[in-house]
Formats: C-alpha cells, structure tokens, sequence
C-alpha cells in the first residue's frame, strides 16, 4: 500500500502500512532480499523508505550481496578505510564500460623478472602473484615458479622471488587453480610432448622476518586421475571442488571430458571423479573455465576437434546438488561486432560485478586480439536444465558487451595469463605469444612476450 510522504514526515507513526512500523533493522533484512528494482520502488512510496534506502548501511550491505564480501573488503581497506561511497559505487559497477591499461614497469631494471613465455599460469592468492612454468623460445619448457607480493598496493614495484626447490617439472598448458590459500596445478607438456597428469598443491607463507616463500608439494590423489593432458581449462567451484574440462590427450587427440577434484578436510589429499552428463561441451583445447559463483561455471571458446576456433558458451550449474552442463545457445550477427568473439588461448577472468572480462586470443586466422569483452549471464532472466536460447536483441546486447580499453596500448596477444586482485577491479596480465616484428622472431612470425601489464577497470569514485 503507498503511504504518502505527509504521513511518513508527521507524527511519525508511519500508520500507512504495517511494515512502516517495523524496526530498521527487520526492515533492511527484508529489503536485502528484493532486486534492486524492487528497493528503488520503494524508495519513492515515503520518507522513512526513502531515508532507510539512501543509508549507507544498506548500501554496502547490498554491495556485499551482489559484488562478495572479499570484494567489499578489499576495496574498503584499499580506501584506508575512511567512508566509502557505496551507493554510487553500485552504480558505476552497473554502469561500467571500460578499462585503463598500465604497463608495470622496473624503473632500474636491475631486478630479476620472470623472463617471456607462454601458455604458463599466473594466479593472484594470499595478496601475491604467483607464475610458474610456460613455453619459450625453440619450444622448450619453463620449470621456474615466480612469486611476488602486492597487499592493497595495486601499483607496487613488484620484488620477483623465486622458488628453487621441490618444483613440478617444467611443462606448459598446464592449469593452476586458486582454491582458498592453496593453488592446485593439474597436467600440462613438456618439450618433448610428454602430456603429465599429474596433481601439485602450492602455498604462499608470509613471514615477518623471511617476507615471502612458496612451497610445492605432490598432491596424493589415490590410484584414480584423469587421463594425461595439456592445453586444458580448469576452475574452482568453491574451496573443496576443483574441476577441469577438455584439453589434448595423447596422440595429440582433444578432450571433451569432465573431471572434479574434491579435497579432504586435509589440505594434503584429494580424489578424482568423473561427471558424465548430456549434453556436455564437445571436445576441444585452449578455452576458459571461470566460476562466477558458488553455483554456476562458464566455459568459453577454444578450438574444436576439427580445428575450428569456437565461440560457445556452456554453464555447469551445481545448484541443485549435481553437476549438469547446459548450452546457451546465441546468435552472433545479433550482437555489434559479435563476428569478433570466437578465440582460443584468451583469459577469461571473473571481475567485478560477477561479470566475466574475456581479453585476447586468436580466431581460426591465427590473428592476434587485443579487445575487451564482458559476458554477463545475469542478463538471462531464466536458465533452465534445457539449452537456453537467447534470441532477444536487447537481452543479447546486455549479455555481450565489448568495453573501450584507454591507457597503455599492449600488443594483441594469445597464450597470455591473467588474474584478478581480491576486489576484482584490477587485472595483472602477462606474457603470450605476439606477433614477431621484434627480435627474436620465431620461424612462425610468432615471438614470447615478456610484458606485466594492469588492466583496470574504469569507476568514477
């Protein structure tokens, strides 16, 4: 029922409707459970409403809501933690369209950096950036592991250490996986096309006196794993589940399998298990797998069984206790510059706002990319266990969107690595192959990159 703004400003009785004379506090936990669209309505029936929704408590209260608690406490300690402005800070997220790039730069370079390379994995966990492995020139494999502490200071001078001992082998197109402090590393080749299977467990230890070490370890997973593979994809559904999809296997032959780790309530064992469903994503090799959410995991791209560079988008939801994949099925020439979307060997990294940041890759070509490109599932109104086709313009615009990039113009690039900071604003990028009209060139036309760049994303605060 509309209570008018006189009867809210008078006596304060708020008599218009019961749940005006609720008590603050049951009324934020009742607004917390309404859309946003639904709280703006309200916002306009009275004075109490429009008062309890302007409050700042609110406000981050949604923003821990729909943008994560992690999310909100790193960007508030980044502030210093003096008073954030939540309210427009929900806004620019839903406003959002574009990113600033940063090259990080060694102002000296007298210190040790990790040295160019390709299809290695980059991980941000416990405040550090941690790299290992990746191919370089004349096709030989990296055995190094690289770690580097951040904090809150996205822009640090970044002090590479490295580790020296107890390290898997050197291999590339391997997966690297945070799951709570730990990251797990799953497969990948080595120079001699060895595909490995096996499984690792890394920790980063922060220490007054010693500053920062890394430790690796085997990973016991009993007498059960997945089929030897590289050029995978992998993510962690939450901090017990890890799963990998696809890859190429021995022979040379692409995967279409999917495998889940589960860990123990010991941080030193773990078990493999294969979930067989249909329909599930076919075959294929150098695409993404990103968890966007305690229920739902997004697999983008890749490079089919017949060479065919990909542009499907397939959701693994586990809402309802088991695994299901399911097809959402989409029309390119719908979406401005849609024709642009299918690659291999791109990032896709889970950014603020749950939306998806896809950079990079190569199409069937073999052309670099350099674009910006944000899927946002939360456009579908209703998935269900059914291939879910999107077939309106507007809502397809809402799902794809590619953003402006300004700032530090990288090359394009493929086989590159990224990963986000705690408050998913801010995106390190590094490495890749990119085309080679710098010495060294490879025979291909092809060179490794060695660049560390920050890509951020673009809020008026």
């Amino acid at each position: 029922m509309e209570v008018s703004e006189g009867s809210a400003s008078g006596n304060q009785s708020y008599s218009g409707s019961p749940i005006t004379n609720m008590a603050q506090d049951y009324l934020l936990t009742i607004l917390l459970l309404l859309p946003i669209d639904a709280i703006l309505s309200l916002s306009m029936t009275c004075k109490r409403f429009r008062a309890i929704t302007s409050s700042d408590t609110l406000w981050k209260s949604l923003c821990k809501r729909d943008l994560g608690s992690t999310c909100v406490e790193a960007l508030n300690s980044s502030n210093n933690h003096h008073q954030f402005p939540w309210m427009r800070l929900y806004k620019q997220v839903s406003q959002m369209d574009s990113v600033c790039c940063h090259k990080l730069l060694d102002p000296h370079g007298d210190l040790d950096f990790p040295t160019a390379r390709a299809s290695h994995s980059l991980n941000f966990v416990s405040d550090c950036l941690v790299l290992f492995g990746g191919g370089c020139e004349g096709g030989r494999h990296l055995d190094d592991t690289w770690v580097a502490y951040i904090g809150n200071d996205f822009r640090r001078m970044l002090k590479w250490q490295t580790v020296h001992s107890g390290i898997p082998s050197g291999r590339f197109g391997h997966t690297c996986v945070e799951m709570g402090d730990y990251l797990v590393l799953f497969g990948g080749i080595n120079d001699r096309g060895n595909r490995q299977n096996d499984t690792w467990l890394g920790q980063v230890m922060l220490n007054e006196n010693s500053g920062v070490t890394f430790s690796w370890k085997m990973f016991d997973v009993g007498n059960v794993a997945p089929p030897p593979r590289g050029a995978h994809a992998a993510c962690c559904i939450d901090e017990k589940r890890m799963i990998i999809h696809g890859g190429i296997g021995l022979q040379g032959l692409r995967l279409g399998d999917t495998w889940v780790l589960e860990l123990s309530d010991s941080p030193c064992f773990g078990t493999w298990h294969e979930i067989v469903t249909h329909p599930s994503p076919p075959p294929r090799s150098g695409h993404t797998l990103t968890c966007i959410g305690s229920s739902r995991t997004i697999l983008f791209g890749g490079r089919g069984l017949g060479y065919e560079v990909l542009d499907d988008v397939w959701l693994l939801d586990t809402c309802q206790g088991c695994l299901r994949w399911v097809q959402i099925v989409y029309d390119l020439q719908s979406i401005p510059d849609g024709v642009s979307l299918p690659r291999v060997g791109h990032t896709a990294t889970l950014v603020l706002g749950g939306r998806l940041l896809i950079y990079g890759g190569e199409d069937s070509y073999r052309h670099r990319k350099d674009d910006f490109w944000v899927l946002d599932i939360s456009a579908i109104p209703y998935i269900t266990l059914q291939p879910t086709t999107v077939s309106s313009k507007k809502m397809l615009t809402r799902m794809w969107k590619r953003w402006k990039s300004n700032g530090y113009e990288a090359r394009p690039r493929s086989f590159h690595r990224a990963c986000a900071d705690r408050s998913g604003r801010y995106l390190y990028v590094f490495g890749g192959m990119v085309d080679g009209f710098l010495q060294p060139v490879e025979p291909s036309g092809l060179r490794f990159d060695g660049e560390l760049f920050l890509v951020e994303l673009v809020l008026q605060l």
